[in-house]
């Protein structure tokens, strides 16, 4: 029930900055927001080299990530987490409301750190309205992914006595955009926030 989301950005080196600059936001998988890998394993892709549209577009979902989470920790929570954000290890982001959800669930609690607020720092603002590149602000990043299979569809069939049916016949695919608000602790981490 783990949903994890990767970012690599290349660097700017003429503003000082790394080859690269990886990014994690980890969050709650829902059950009905994608397909069960069960599914996908039996239905085979057609043409599996063309470009695919969505076949649906949800709508952008806007998230405050206000937590950090613990790279040596965090298999407890994905065992995915080591592999997919190792070059994230001090940039894994996730939600308050989804680390309630986990620490019931039985999830260790020392693995996650709440990230400060602008209640706790009356000051702190947005990284693109913050003219100072060595102040903590509050950075935005966007992604969308453009095709997922996102549902399972369903075709109807008439056996001999004109009764219907229905049956699994195909994967319906959506596309979705998230922006992924965090703390950084200095502007200098979130050069992108300035062109946008």
């Amino acid at each position: 029930e783990v949903k994890i989301f990767r970012a690599l950005i290349l660097g700017e080196l003429e503003r000082g900055q790394s080859q690269f600059q990886a990014l994690c936001f980890v969050t709650r998988l829902h059950r009905n927001e994608i397909i069960p890998s069960e599914s996908m394993a039996k239905l085979r892709q057609k043409n599996p080299r063309t470009v695919r549209q969505a076949e649906e577009v949800r709508g952008l979902e806007h998230l405050s990530m206000d937590v950090a989470v613990n790279f040596s920790k965090g298999a407890q929570l994905s065992s995915h987490i080591h592999n997919v954000c190792a070059e994230a290890k001090e940039a894994i982001y996730t939600r308050e409301e989804d680390v309630k959800f986990w620490l019931e669930k039985g999830v260790d609690g020392s693995m996650f750190e709440v990230l400060p607020q602008t209640s706790d720092l009356p000051d702190l603002q947005r990284c693109k309205l913050c003219a100072d590149r060595w102040k903590p602000c509050i950075c935005s990043y966007s992604l969308s992914i453009e095709w997922y299979p996102c549902m399972l569809k369903y075709c109807k069939s008439r056996d001999a006595g004109g009764k219907v049916s229905s049956y699994k016949c195909g994967i319906r695919s959506c596309q979705k955009g998230y922006t992924f608000d965090y703390y950084v602790p200095q502007k200098q981490l979130c050069l992108w926030d300035e062109e946008t």
